[in-house]
């Protein structure tokens, strides 16, 4: 130190007297610290090429959710100018004798008379079917921007498969619908409407419990037809295999029954007419896990394979140079 002090004042004294005093060490500004990459954000949180900064993750979400809320809107806005159709042939068709699925069943019907017992009963009832109406129209919208979400952060391989999984779960969800509202409706309501303990008390019906049920048989139905869809998810992050759904097919066959008795009215023809398309759904979903296991192999065959043969190139050009150094 103080040999730096000697030198820095016999180079001062050397410019003049007008030469600016010598800069002490203990003067000196401490130096700054090393600034991390990404300009002060944490190394853990710096996106890479072709990334998403988190927060603009966010923002994409956000944008998402609200087309997805946008396009339900439209489409409870659309129903509203066809709210005589959805009412008096849609949602109040299995109430009348003359439905179509009556004769197809071959169930003998009655007509159903509905009641309003509460103040605010039509109101309510009418702007929720409505609404639930206009959440089914735009549910595939809603399973698009979910997808589109989600679709950059997968790898090509995962990009079909999920767009595979989109497109049925669409599909297989207004099937579900399809089947609630045709097949269960109309014979869970004859058969509750025609049941009698005695005949000096009458079957009429309030207007809410029977939107109520309508829906939830409808919507019932479509959850539990994503089941084949549910099934070749699992099955291509390796949750689930072929042989363990073979193996847990007698514990399905017990599900399957158990939600028949649960969502059917408690005869045994209307449970086995709900059981067997489920237990095809069941079926179906092991047929598919087993495509996606041998396609699975194929590509894990196919792999081995190209790493085999960059193997073997680089053993023989290791070979080749190994020959001509000596």
């Amino acid at each position: 130190m103080d040999v730096w002090r000697s030198r820095s004042q016999k180079a001062a004294g050397s410019q003049g007297d007008g030469a600016a005093d010598p800069i002490r060490l203990d003067q000196m500004p401490p130096p700054a610290p090393p600034v991390p990459p990404g300009g002060g954000v944490p190394a853990h949180m710096t996106p890479g090429p072709g990334e998403m900064p988190f927060l603009d993750h966010l923002e994409e979400l956000r944008w998402r959710i609200l087309k997805a809320l946008g396009a339900i809107v439209l489409c409870v806005g659309a129903c509203l100018f066809f709210t005589g159709w959805i009412m008096d042939t849609l949602l109040l068709g299995p109430t009348r004798a003359s439905f179509f699925m009556y004769d197809v069943l071959r169930i003998p019907a009655v007509d159903i008379v509905l009641q309003n017992r509460t103040v605010t009963g039509q109101f309510f009832a009418y702007f929720g079917t409505v609404i639930a109406a206009g959440v089914v129209m735009g549910s595939p919208l809603v399973v698009y921007q979910t997808w589109k979400f989600i679709e950059p952060g997968l790898y090509p391989e995962e990009r079909q498969g999920l767009r595979f999984a989109a497109v049925f779960a669409t599909f297989f969800f207004a099937l579900g619908i399809s089947f609630g509202y045709l097949i269960i409706a109309p014979i869970a309501l004859q058969f509750f409407a025609q049941f009698q303990i005695s005949d000096s008390i009458v079957n009429e019906f309030d207007i809410s419990k029977y939107f109520s049920m309508l829906i939830t048989w409808a919507f019932g139905a479509g959850i539990l037809f994503e089941l084949p869809v549910v099934v070749v998810v699992l099955a291509k992050v390796g949750v689930l295999t072929q042989d363990m759904l073979r193996t847990g097919r007698k514990y399905a066959l017990v599900a399957v029954l158990v939600i028949s008795a649960f969502l059917t009215p408690p005869d045994p023809w209307s449970q086995l007419l709900m059981s067997i398309p489920l237990m095809g759904l069941y079926e179906l979903s092991i047929a598919l896990t087993g495509v996606v296991e041998r396609r699975r192999a194929r590509e894990e065959a196919a792999e081995a394979a190209r790493e085999a043969k960059a193997a073997a190139k680089r053993a023989a050009a290791e070979a080749k140079a190994g020959g001509k150094t000596e």
